[in-house]
């Protein structure tokens, strides 16, 4: 097979599998996509317009197919959609403008940081009782949409990250519905940055094939990842994906700060080996959860109507 026909399929892949990831979690195809840009060489600049061009389309299919669920709260995307159009297209453009040899580091550390946020989230992150979206002020949803959509331009990633840990834990939001609002705002949030990167850049450097391919494959996708998010193990995936990050980005930071090659391959292992044992324990997590939702539905069922059943001993 040629390689340029088998780069663009290992491309529509990813696009797949970040999609099921984003749409399933509410976040992590930038992160998945750019990292993965970034290692084949992209400049920080252009790994971060691709990403947002593929988007347009992927975003707008996994809004449409999360509002067909009902996954989607309007008033949210309305809050954190339009100042994330603003703080994506401010992002894209200061991106644009970057060319020192710090920048492509700097992502990559704040990539590093997203996957840290990811693991903290799911391998080890409690969710708070969920409260109805309405109890989210306008003057909150505000600036974490214009935080967030400059951090995603910035950083080719971000939006899912900040916003929708965000909304199910200090929000308090019921997880499908942040991760379906997450998702729908996110189009605007795209849109307005693949406009300022084209207007930064002028389209040099951009593979437009590559993203061709990261579109296709997200968009197929979409409407999967959109079904699935009531019944895949959130925990599971985003803890998988958070390691992903973290030995993917440890790679391009060593590379730049001079480690030596076997010194690069021996801690690359151990994160891989750390990661294989926290997703172990989160998969752990969830079928003890399952566990318990179901004896108490069935002590529930025992106990019969018109009873409750008795409280449990203080710790």
């Amino acid at each position: 097979m040629d390689t340029g026909i088998r780069r663009l399929l290992t491309f529509a892949l990813v696009g797949v599998v970040a999609q099921l990831i984003d749409g399933a979690l509410g976040m992590a195809y930038g992160v998945t996509a750019s990292t993965l840009l970034l290692s084949s060489g992209a400049t920080p600049a252009v790994a971060s317009a691709s990403v947002h061009l593929a988007e347009v389309g992927t975003t707008f299919v996994s809004g449409l197919s999360h509002h067909r669920f009902g996954n989607v709260n309007w008033r949210t995307v309305r809050w954190i959609g339009i100042p994330g159009a603003v703080g994506g297209f401010a992002g894209a453009s200061v991106l644009s403008n970057l060319t020192a040899a710090w920048v492509k580091p700097a992502v990559a550390t704040l990539l590093f940081l997203l996957g840290v946020n990811l693991v903290a989230r799911f391998a080890f992150g409690v969710l708070r009782k969920p409260l109805k979206p309405e109890h989210i002020k306008g003057r909150f949803l505000s600036p974490l949409g214009l935080g967030a959509g400059f951090l995603d331009a910035i950083g080719g990633g971000g939006w899912g990250p900040v916003t929708t840990p965000t909304l199910m834990t200090l929000g308090r939001m019921e997880p499908r519905t942040a991760v379906g609002s997450a998702s729908a705002s996110e189009f605007l949030v795209s849109l307005a940055a693949s406009l300022g990167f084209l207007l930064g850049l002028g389209g040099q450097g951009i593979d437009y094939a590559l993203v061709g391919a990261l579109l296709v494959g997200g968009v197929i996708a979409a409407p999967i990842a959109a079904w699935a998010v009531r019944r895949f193990p959130t925990r599971v995936m985003g803890t998988l994906v958070g390691c992903l990050v973290l030995v993917t980005n440890s790679r391009t930071l060593m590379i730049w700060a001079g480690v030596p090659g076997p010194t690069r391959l021996a801690v690359l292992l151990g994160l891989v080996a750390a990661g294989a044992l926290l997703v172990r324990g989160s998969a752990r997590k969830v079928k003890v959860a399952v566990r318990a939702a179901a004896a108490a539905s069935a002590a529930e069922l025992a106990a019969g109507p018109g009873t409750t059943a008795p409280a449990s001993a203080p710790a």
